[in-house]
């Protein structure tokens, strides 16, 4: 029983614009009913069912028991920040060098970061909707306008640039994109980038983009708009070790971005967090520049579970799916149920036991859809599939 409390609560006015990332909530709602004897299969979180890696436990075992337990530089190890600059040279096809690199726990702040550093109140960001939560939180949070861009079904969810051109104004001054997309899977082509350039053309206005995934592809390859010509000083990249290697809970991610932006993310750390831990950042070494089978063994595997998932998805009654050329969700419309996102995504969780994100948990334009995280067993991917499809027969049209 809580107690009565003398003095009450004034937050800032600034936590009212604080938004949230509802896979955490539905991941709370969901383990309340397994508390409850219930059986339920977990499709919501973004978290590969993966293990890290031996190679890279290892090495961060190692780094524990040699004494890297310590405080580190604000934005980085160096021997790290060397690691990630010549991976994100290789890969990219840019030149990067150590100080453009700054190494955060984890991914988010980046996206915090960027938008601390470049918006002031009423300044305007661009972002994709639907799209990943905490890009409308976090603009928001520091009092910026939230100027969402849509991508429809119709374009396989890529931007629309015409769109997105008309969306650009003399306020703008940062524009977010995300390719693997999360939540829809999409991925911007070579040619999107170069149109979003050319959309820009001369403004001096920063990109963040994030590429979490880029290293889980399914059709075709990963492309970056800091790849385009030109654009490198304009381009906040995001990206990290979480998803391609299931270090999620380890905390690290980096972002890659012109040195004197750098230097002004590395404050932020100092004001933050102080640094990232040590001896995670040892692991991320070893993480790169290790054996990459693993990486190559779960991209391969999350594409086995896609073509399965969604072709079984598309014989149930009122979904329809694309399929998804990155990342691991799939994203399929559910309008010819005759059910609302949210409504349906919590009759699945309480009544047929499968936990899924209502597609408007990623914006307004979300709704008619469902988000499924394929990071679950095939055998837990294909009892969800009848549990769905049992429900669908006694519930929907």
């Amino acid at each position: 029983m809580s107690r009565a409390l003398q003095f009450e609560l004034r937050l800032a006015e600034r936590m009212s614009r604080l938004g949230t990332e509802t896979a955490f909530e539905v991941l709370n709602r969901a383990r309340a009913l397994e508390r409850q004897g219930k059986d339920v299969i977990h499709l919501e979180i973004g978290e590969p069912d993966f293990e890290t890696p031996a190679n890279v436990i290892n090495a961060g075992v190692d780094a524990l028991q040699s004494g890297w337990t310590h405080y580190g530089p604000s934005a980085g190890l160096p021997e790290l920040r060397e690691t990630i600059a010549n991976e994100v040279s290789r890969t990219r096809a840019v030149e990067v060098a150590p100080e453009e690199v700054v190494v955060v726990p984890g991914g988010k702040p980046i996206i915090f970061f960027s938008i601390l550093a470049l918006v002031d109140e009423g300044d305007e960001v661009i972002y994709p909707n639907p799209g990943f939560p905490i890009y409308e939180s976090m603009i928001r949070y520091v009092g910026g306008r939230a100027v969402p861009v849509r991508l429809s079904e119709e374009r396989d969810f890529a931007l629309n640039v015409d769109e997105l051109s008309h969306l650009i104004s003399d306020r703008t001054k940062l524009i977010i994109i995300n390719s693997p997309h999360n939540p829809t899977g999409g991925v911007l082509g070579k040619h999107d980038l170069e149109q979003i350039v050319e959309a820009i053309g001369d403004r001096n206005i920063f990109v963040l983009s994030d590429e979490i995934y880029s290293r889980l592809i399914f059709d075709g390859k990963h492309h970056s708009i800091m790849s385009v010509p030109g654009f490198k000083d304009r381009t906040i990249l995001l990206d990290g070790f979480s998803k391609t290697y299931a270090m999620t809970g380890w905390r690290l991610g980096y972002g890659v971005m012109r040195a004197d932006l750098a230097a002004q993310a590395a404050r932020l750390m100092t004001n933050s967090n102080s640094c990232t831990a040590s001896f995670t950042q040892v692991a991320g070494v070893e993480a790169l520049q290790g054996d990459q089978s693993s990486v190559e063994h779960m991209r391969s595997e999350f594409q086995r579970r896609r073509d399965v998932f969604v072709t079984a998805l598309n014989q149930i009654r009122g979904f329809s799916c694309r399929m998804p050329k990155g990342a691991f969700y799939v994203f399929p419309n559910i309008t010819a149920t005759g059910w609302q996102s949210k409504p349906l995504a919590d009759a699945l969780l309480e009544e047929a036991g499968v936990a899924c994100l209502s597609g408007t948990s990623f914006g307004e334009f979300g709704e008619g859809y469902l988000r499924f995280s394929i990071a679950n067993s095939m055998e837990n991917l294909n009892l969800a599939l009848a549990k769905i499809e049992q429900w669908v027969g006694k519930n929907a049209r």
